[in-house]
């Protein structure tokens, strides 16, 4: 029996993977769904579409960059499994919302005034859930988990939050988006019941008075998990590539629908090869590194991320677009001529984003005292949040300058190169760090 397999067996791992996988897959079909509808029924502009998206991407981010600091050390002070039954109860909460606002936008009641502000509203409600969720997700592995399932376990949260991500992405596109509202509220509660199952995970310190300075407690979480070199290449590192993946994310259905000529079911289907590719690389290269913490196929896989990038941009450029405004079903878009060698650069680039983030994050957990795990999560999330809001910033700024959205892609290559020469020096300082220390003469 494998490890992976093992894993999913166990009850001190089965109901934190499938409460993750729920969450993740609730949070993509609310999100896509809102962004799918609003893009093809609200807008009608390829700017307008393409600010939209980036605006939704940009408020689920903030809460990520306001509440890590205090979400970590919640996770690391107090019962991680108390912690996931009081979010994902929550969760229950903000989907009524977020179900209210689709409702309202499907029958087309006051959509700019209210329908569109529940929306965004829910979506900044989604991302404190997540910020709330994140730390506990990864830190609770080295708790429950022996060291050699680490990185196994590290590898089957990925590639089962794409996963979810692959599932809520398929529905978005294809189902009524009154339907989806439904949809989100019964997965919640689903979500809600797995994480009662969770075992209980108790503080492995003893529960210090918690900060709720914002500024103050980030900035002091974020010094204290720096200091080792290995951690602060890594956090950096994932930061870049959650920076790509945010653009390309962004651009998907605005490019879909003005470049490509496509329906809302192709978008689904560009976000749905994006997270099986992913989900590919992340259980790939737990197979190639053996079980080992390691960046040593980091810098080749996000150069090969950014060569997919390229292929990727030439093939939009080659693409020729439908005449008269008419959009290309998923059918009809996969009986176009560049279609194959689109979708599989699409696939290329994910597998290979995989291959490259899956062990910075376990590096994140295993290279820290196991009582510190979930800080250093919360500080990973708080520079990717920011990294993230600059490249949603950045696409705004880009769309309002009139720059179109293919060229834009070459913006993610360009940040590929960036990651493999921080994955390159991560490299030599985990290789320095395995040396044996010089004998003194």
């Amino acid at each position: 029996m494998t490890t992976s397999t093992h894993l999913v067996r166990t009850r001190r791992f089965a109901p934190l993977f499938v409460t993750q996988l729920l969450g993740a897959f609730n949070d993509n079909l609310y999100k896509n769904a809102m962004v799918l509808f609003v893009v093809y029924s609200i807008y009608n502009s390829e700017s307008a579409e393409a600010s939209f998206s980036a605006l939704a991407s940009g408020i689920f981010i903030i809460p990520f960059f306001l509440f890590s600091a205090l979400s970590g050390q919640l996770a690391d002070m107090r019962d991680k499994a108390k912690i996931i039954r009081i979010v994902k109860l929550c969760e229950i909460g903000i989907m009524l919302i977020g179900g209210a606002g689709l409702l309202m936008a499907w029958q087309g009641i006051a959509i700019d005034l209210f329908a569109i502000p529940l929306m965004l509203a829910a979506l900044f409600a989604l991302g404190m859930h997540s910020t709330f969720f994140g730390p506990i997700k990864y830190a609770i592995l080295p708790q429950h988990l022996h060291k050699e399932e680490v990185l196994a376990g590290t590898g089957l949260v990925e590639a089962g939050t794409y996963i979810a991500i692959l599932f809520g992405t398929i529905l978005a596109g294809w189902i009524p988006v009154e339907v989806a509202a439904i949809a989100t509220i019964a997965t919640a509660v689903i979500g809600y019941v797995a994480g009662r199952q969770v075992p209980e995970a108790p503080p492995l310190m003893e529960p210090e008075k918690l900060d709720w300075n914002v500024w103050r407690a980030s900035k002091r979480l974020i010094g204290d998990t720096l200091v080792d070199k290995r951690v602060f290449l890594a956090i950096v590192a994932i930061s870049f590539f959650w920076t790509i993946g945010t653009v390309l994310f962004i651009q998907f259905p605005p490019l879909a629908k003005n470049v490509l000529t496509a329906s809302k079911e192709v978008a689904s289907l560009f976000l749905v090869i994006f997270s099986i590719g992913v989900a590919i690389g992340s259980v790939s290269i737990n197979a190639l590194l053996r079980g080992k913490v390691s960046a040593r196929y980091s810098p080749m896989s996000v150069i090969a991320m950014g060569g997919f990038v390229v292929i990727f941009y030439f093939v939009c450029q080659l693409w020729q677009p439908l005449e008269g405004g008419a959009l290309l079903d998923a059918e009809g878009f996969v009986h176009q001529r560049m279609a194959i060698p689109l979708m599989l650069a699409l696939l290329g680039i994910a597998v290979a984003g995989g291959m490259f983030v899956v062990p910075l994050y376990a590096f994140l957990t295993t290279f820290v005292e196991t009582s510190q795990a979930a800080r250093t999560i919360a500080a990973n999330n708080i520079v990717n949040a920011l990294a993230m809001a600059v490249g949603s910033l950045v696409a705004i700024g880009l769309s309002a300058a009139g720059v179109p959205i293919v060229e834009q892609v070459l913006l993610s290559a360009a940040m590929c190169l960036v990651s493999a020469w921080l994955g390159a020096i991560l490299y030599k300082a985990e290789i320095a760090a395995e040396a044996p220390p010089a004998q003194e003469m």
